[in-house]
């Protein structure tokens, strides 16, 4: 079995208690590695979820991302915050980034947004 790391490579045998007292552990020590979150989506699958699975594997994405962007595209996805067009951009600029699950989300929000009259 792969040794389970943090997004910071740490091994998550190492974050300890006494580790963290000891200021041996940091923000990024305390972030999910994509890969484990694609094992979690895998087992999702192997289980019948197939929509905690597509969660886990956006969840993964966003790992690549600084915590104002998830904040930022999470504020852009509130109903009433963003135009259509809006969604469309931030959609846009999802997949050029290199997150095509999370691009297909908000692209898909942006047209249902649209269809419900959520959009500002």
């Amino acid at each position: 079995m792969t040794e389970i790391r943090a997004l910071s490579g740490k091994p998550v045998a190492d974050l300890t208690l006494e580790a963290v007292r000891a200021g041996e552990v940091s923000v990024a020590d305390l972030r999910i590695h994509p890969e484990t979150l694609e094992r979690q989506a895998v087992v999702a699958e192997q289980h019948g979820n197939p929509q905690l699975a597509e969660n886990l594997r956006r969840a993964a994405e966003l790992t690549q991302l600084p915590d104002d962007d998830v904040l930022g595209i999470y504020e852009a996805l509130r109903p009433g915050r963003s135009t259509a067009a809006q969604l469309t951009v931030l959609a846009e600029s999802l997949a050029d980034r290199g997150l095509p699950r999370c691009a297909a989300l908000v692209a898909e929000a942006a047209d249902v947004y649209a269809r419900r009259g959520l959009t500002a």
